[in-house]
């Protein structure tokens, strides 16, 4: 399963950005995708996953802000980050985990909030 990320950028306080994940390959063994983001000198964390039923699960620290969507059929998966935070800059990688319990990662894209 290979994952191209697109979106990302600066965005001020406040403002609101939208990630997007492409995925190829042996898709139908996937079962959930997601995003996580990882800071310098931090652990990866999870920011939001959704699974092939379209449940969805949120670090509590963005509930109510990001909003995660799998558009199957296009076989994407968006991640709508509204009024966004400067704690919300760092790096943003899209995830898939298959039936198999391989884990995928895409490249990472920065998401930088700044005024």
């Amino acid at each position: 399963v290979q994952l191209q990320a697109s979106g990302g950028g600066l965005v001020q306080p406040g403002g609101s950005l939208s990630l997007s994940c492409a995925a190829s390959g042996n898709i139908a063994a996937v079962n959930i995708m997601g995003w996580y983001r990882q800071a310098p000198g931090k652990q990866r964390e999870l920011v939001a996953t959704i699974t092939n039923g379209g449940t969805t699960n949120y670090a509590d620290s963005v509930k109510g802000r990001f909003t995660i969507s799998r558009e199957s059929a296009k076989n994407t998966v968006s991640l709508q980050m509204n009024r966004l935070k400067s704690e919300d800059t760092t790096i943003y990688y899209c995830h898939a985990r298959d039936r198999y319990l391989m884990n995928y990662w895409g490249k990472g894209t920065l998401v930088t909030v700044s005024s």
